[in-house]
């Protein structure tokens, strides 16, 4: 299978340099239930503000319930349904926009529900899954077809499953699986001890 390492400058952790989006799933190769309790324990540990865990997770696994999974699939834009009919596993990720403890506002909830999805992107590496995070959903859709209320904010949703081939793809689709993986450069986004001063 296709692998995209990141090319850094210096060596970082091999499960981060392995992990990327890919668009290609398996769609006959099922996800194991250890495997995908698994991926919740791995969101599960991620830090958050007074250890308040304010992530929500909806698991969605074609072949455990597949009108569960066809409700996630409809969420998704056109673009993003192309590819991720394949993706046996779709999961939704919700932050709790208040703190469970007291009620009151958690301003830190979205940023403590994108660690929790990040553990799950890593664990499925870790497992020989792959995972692709997708924003391109109708919020709409995800309150009506999961009763969602409203003091969640709805972050993403993600695919995961096994890879698959990339000429399973159609060709622009293929162009993207294939192409080199880019970032900018380190010193446009990290500076030293003030902004805009790049970190050498």
């Amino acid at each position: 299978m296709l692998e995209k390492k990141a090319l850094t400058k210096q060596q970082i952790a091999e499960i981060i340099a392995k992990r990327w989006s890919c668009r290609s799933f398996n769609p006959d190769k099922k996800v194991s239930r250890e495997d995908i309790i698994s991926i919740c324990e791995a969101a599960r540990w991620a830090p958050s503000c007074f250890g308040d865990e304010p992530w929500n997770f909806i698991i969605c696994d074609k072949f455990h319930n597949k009108i569960s999974w066809e409700l996630a699939l409809d969420c998704l834009g056109e673009w993003n349904q192309n590819w991720a009919k394949n993706a046996p596993v779709l999961i939704i990720s919700l932050a709790l926009k208040v703190f469970r403890k007291n009620g009151k506002e958690n301003r830190w909830s979205k940023y403590d529900t994108g660690a929790a999805c990040e553990n799950i992107c890593l664990q499925a590496i870790e497992l020989g899954l792959m995972a692709h995070q997708m924003g391109g959903f109708e919020e709409n859709k995800v309150i009506a077809n999961f009763d969602i209320l409203d003091n969640f904010d709805i972050m993403s949703i993600i695919a995961v499953g096994y890879q698959d081939k990339a000429d399973k793809l159609n060709e622009e689709l293929y162009k993207l699986e294939i192409s080199e993986r880019k970032r900018r450069l380190l010193g446009d986004n990290f500076f030293d001890s003030e902004m805009n001063n790049p970190i050498a």
